[in-house]
């Protein structure tokens, strides 16, 4: 797949160790697939975001993982249950993924998609205050 990458992103992953530039790619890869007109660039100073109408997700890289926050609010169904913590957060929660996991890309996929989808019909704040996002779900 081809994407226009950030610089500052590339530099982000360089200096990451091997296992941790893996995993950074391939969700970096499964956003840009999610939507053509996903966009990256850095936030927060630092770090890693992806953004089409909104927030979709950034990464953090931590000792022994690599966090995807998901900008959601809480909305997005996980079904596969692949998010690891912020169930309660009223703003973002997360997938970390460890050395040697496998990323489970269908329901990372998916998920990217329904949060780009909520981020069209106006973000996840304005689908909670109107109530229209449990319909859709």
């Amino acid at each position: 797949m081809t994407f226009r990458g950030d610089t500052r992103i590339d530099a982000y992953i360089d200096a990451l160790p091997d296992w941790q530039q893996a995993i950074c790619r391939e969700v970096r890869a499964l956003v840009h697939a999610a939507d053509p007109e996903v966009s990256e660039t850095i936030k927060r100073t630092k770090l890693p975001f992806f953004v089409l109408e909104g927030n979709i997700c950034s990464l953090l890289a931590a000792k022994d993982h690599i966090n995807v926050f998901l900008y959601d609010g809480g909305i997005v169904p996980d079904p596969e249950r692949i998010i690891t913590s912020g169930h309660h957060n009223k703003t973002a929660r997360a997938v970390a993924i460890r050395q040697g996991e496998q990323i489970n890309a269908r329901a990372l996929t998916a998920i990217f998609r329904a949060i780009i989808a909520d981020n069209r019909a106006g973000g996840w704040r304005t689908l909670k205050r109107s109530g229209r996002y449990g319909l859709r779900r």
